[in-house]
């Protein structure tokens, strides 16, 4: 029979691989933003190892989650929810990795502002899922998920009008219809990065009123 002592270690390493997933993801998202501030500068931009290597620990994170699901019997959350949260905080990594790659083979001239505010507020998610992640270890009140929550959905409804601003700009602007095509799809992947970040957030505010 297992023992109380080893039952609550156990709880401790799910959040504490829960938590480990939402840092890797905030720390992809400020390696974005110094990325383009370098880029602006006209210096010489973060490596793409730093992208693969953050996206790499998260892997390793959800797969060692894997792993504890798989022999532990009794888990402090539902065994589907730890799953959904963990894949959701390995996307933003993920999907921030794909936007360098795809800013690192572009030959054309990068708008560095119109990439900051998406920045900025990708930043803000980021953060607004870590707290979110943070707060389930200790059983938090509703209250202060809402809260978060309602900064998180702030950035994501901010980071859809951006967007579209800058798209207008690109409809109406000097582009060339390849440099067009490929800067809408440069805009829409960072939005997609926000979205990331709502989707974990909303995961977590399943989870803590299915136990408030």
């Amino acid at each position: 029979m297992l023992s109380l002592k080893k039952l609550l270690g156990k709880e401790d390493k799910f959040f504490d691989l829960l938590e480990a997933g939402a840092e890797a993801a905030k720390v992809s998202v400020d390696l974005f933003s110094r990325y383009l501030q370098q880029l602006a500068a006209g210096g010489s931009p973060a490596q793409l190892d730093d992208f693969i290597q953050t996206r790499r620990r998260e892997k390793r994170i959800r797969h060692e989650m894997n792993e504890e699901l798989s022999k532990t019997f009794v888990t402090p959350l539902e065994r589907e929810d730890i799953e959904a949260l963990s894949f959701a905080l390995y996307r933003i990594p993920k999907q921030v990795e794909k936007i360098v790659e795809r800013l690192s083979i572009y030959p054309g001239r990068v708008p560095h502002e119109a990439f900051k505010r998406q920045a900025e507020l990708m930043a803000q998610a980021a953060e607004a899922v870590m707290f979110m992640v943070k707060q389930l270890r200790g059983g938090t009140h509703i209250e202060k998920i809402r809260e978060a929550n309602d900064r998180l959905q702030f950035a994501e409804g901010e980071a859809d009008k951006v967007m579209l601003e800058q798209l207008k700009e690109l409809y109406h602007g000097p582009y060339e219809a390849k440099e067009l095509v490929i800067l809408q799809e440069l805009f829409e992947m960072v939005e997609q990065a926000v979205d990331r970040c709502r989707n974990a957030g909303n995961i977590v505010v399943q989870i803590v009123l299915k136990h408030s």
